[in-house]
């Protein structure tokens, strides 16, 4: 069996990211199968109520497409800016027509490897933070290979972020692209 190489390592801390933040959140997390993965889904979360400002569903469902990067990423108008390698992924989280919402989870490493996690008996600490953007209507790319897409700095993934999206999709809020980028791509 060969080692990791960093890139798989960045994906694995990206997955274990995912399952804390959830977990911690109460929530049900799970990895998707190669077929979900081949149409855009890394991971699958599942949440149940009572929500937040009241919902009326009492259980809610999202996917998500997860990345990590050790490139630092460029602050903006209070928005990271990504770019997004594969058109056919960027094409599956802006559809429309999904019954599931999609999310795009992106995990920002430091750049030295050494620093990624630390450990001691009292803590085991994750270096670096998630954001989230859903992409849902975003304009088509006008580029074959790669969408800079920009992802609001108030959108951590986080417990409190988590909790608040699962309860606005408990009242069929679906957040779009639009909603946090002004139309803006």
């Amino acid at each position: 069996m060969q080692p990791l190489t960093s890139q798989h390592i960045e994906s694995e801390l990206s997955y274990a990211y995912l399952h804390a933040v959830a977990s911690a959140a109460g929530m049900a997390c799970d990895i998707c199968g190669r077929h979900e993965d081949n149409a855009g889904a890394d991971a699958r979360i599942v949440a149940w109520g009572p929500f937040q400002n009241g919902g009326y569903r009492t259980e809610v469902e999202l996917k998500v497409q997860l990345k990590a990067t050790i490139r630092p990423p460029t602050l903006t108008n209070e928005r990271f800016s990504y770019g997004l390698k594969g058109i056919r992924r960027y094409d599956d989280l802006r559809a429309e027509t999904l019954t599931i919402p999609r999310i795009l989870v992106v995990l920002f490493l430091p750049p030295d490897s050494g620093e990624w996690i630390h450990h001691s008996e009292e803590a085991l600490v994750l270096r670096k933070c998630a954001y989230w953007v859903s992409l849902r209507g975003a304009k088509a790319s006008l580029n074959d290979t790669s969408q800079t897409i920009y992802i609001p700095a108030s959108q951590r993934f986080d417990v409190d972020g988590l909790t608040r999206l699962m309860a606005d999709l408990s009242r069929d809020v679906v957040p779009s692209y639009s909603d946090v980028n002004g139309g803006e791509e």
